[in-house]
């Protein structure tokens, strides 16, 4: 996008104003709603609480998924990968093509009927024991919650609208994914340890249909008005150093499980753990974001994440035990925290005022991070082993920033 904005805030700056929007490369606008007379304390709580809810669900089940493959099904790592990437495939899919539709045709419908078709995928899970019939499930019921999460973004930035409530909206509806991953796996262990895999799904389903339930408290978006032109061109480098950032976070969460019980020999409880202490770093780390002065180089702050990630994955290659792991998931936090906290912000901004469309880049970038993960995660534990596959997430994360740095060069707003 060139210079476009050089003298306004920066968009990764989450608190700060929003930048320029007197573009005219704009397409339509959504109708500010009523609701924004009185700072939006309603919608947006009601949001908060639909991320939160979702997001304690999703920590409960994908924080032992994994484990629930390969000791409940037999899966192999190969196939667990497979089933990963299969989650993966499904939720770009059907979030490329929610995005759009939410961008011509605003409606909370979209982010209520995929959280219920999760909430009866992960209902029924405990009794599908065969691989084909996972592998259909994750290409329908369980893929298509990968739609969720940009959804309820997109939603919030429409029926807020331009103001502070919608300008802050992404980093403080991030901060209650974080605390939810906080507390998140650390429920699921109690669970898991009382009841079993068919408690821990049962009580993830029953979580997501309150977080659908929650949605209908949210108003409905208004009506987008055409203005001119279309916004602008993908972010190739950009995008491209998200996808890899992302895959090196979810590769070293896919292959964490399996290390920690496989080669070091703790319990599955510990994973939980370790989870949660990644959650809590992160949830304060985002609202540390907050206090940063404006005068802090942001296109800097970003690229301190993507070294933090690569902090992370070396120090999990040399680990030996459950204290290094801590300190590396702290390591992982903050990463998660500074780029996964501002990005969303970062793409909306650039791509205003498709909201959908933006929201969905970022959230689809981050899921493609899952599909390139899921297979070569699982070859690489199979044929190299656990300390390598770290290695090589690292790898990932440093070519990722360094993608970054090249795409933000000139992209100072």
């Amino acid at each position: 996008m060139g210079d476009r904005g050089a003298r306004g805030q920066h968009p990764l700056d989450p608190f700060g104003p929003i930048g320029r929007r007197d573009d005219p490369q704009v397409q339509h606008r959504a109708i500010p709603s009523r609701w924004g007379g009185y700072e939006d304390r309603v919608p947006f709580l009601a949001l908060f609480a639909a991320v939160l809810l979702l997001g304690i669900a999703d920590s409960m089940v994908n924080s032992y998924l994994v484990l629930f493959g390969a000791d409940v099904v037999g899966l192999t790592p190969f196939q667990i990968g497979v089933w990963s990437s299969v989650f993966a495939v499904s939720g770009i899919t059907i979030g490329w093509w929610l995005g759009r539709l939410f961008d011509r045709r605003p409606a909370r419908a979209y982010a209520i009927v995929v959280i219920l078709l999760g909430s009866a995928g992960y209902l029924v899970l405990p009794r599908v024991a065969g691989f084909l019939v996972l592998l259909l499930m994750a290409a329908t019921v369980l893929g298509v919650m990968g739609a969720a999460f940009p959804q309820l973004f997109t939603l919030a930035r429409a029926v807020l609208g331009e103001g502070a409530a919608g300008q802050r909206s992404a980093p403080l509806l991030r901060s209650a994914w974080s605390l939810a991953w906080a507390v998140g796996p650390l429920l699921g262990a109690l669970v898991l340890s009382k009841g079993g895999y068919s408690w821990l799904m049962w009580t993830a389903a029953g979580l997501f249909l309150a977080s659908a339930l929650t949605v209908l408290v949210v108003p409905r978006p208004g009506p987008v008005v055409e203005v001119s032109s279309s916004p602008g061109q993908t972010p190739v480098l950009l995008t491209a150093g998200v996808v890899l950032f992302f895959t090196a976070v979810f590769g070293g969460g896919l292959a964490l499980p399996l290390f920690v019980t496989r080669a070091l020999h703790e319990p599955p409880a510990s994973v939980g753990v370790l989870f949660s202490v990644c959650a809590a770093v992160e949830v304060a780390a985002t609202l540390a974001l907050a206090a940063l002065p404006a005068r802090v180089n942001q296109r800097a702050l970003m690229l301190g994440g993507f070294a933090s990630l690569v902090g992370y994955n070396a120090l999990t290659v040399v680990s030996s035990g459950l204290v290094m792991l801590v300190i590396g998931q702290a390591l992982r936090g903050v990463a998660i925290a500074v780029v996964a906290g501002a990005g969303i912000r970062y793409f909306q901004d650039l791509l205003a005022p498709a909201t959908g469309r933006a929201t969905t880049l970022f959230a689809n970038a981050a899921t493609a991070g899952i599909l390139v993960s899921g297979i070569l995660t699982g070859l690489a534990v199979e044929q190299v082993g656990y300390r390598t596959t770290f290695l090589l997430a690292g790898v990932a994360a440093a070519v990722g920033g360094a993608a970054f740095a090249l795409g933000s060069r000139r992209r100072t707003l």
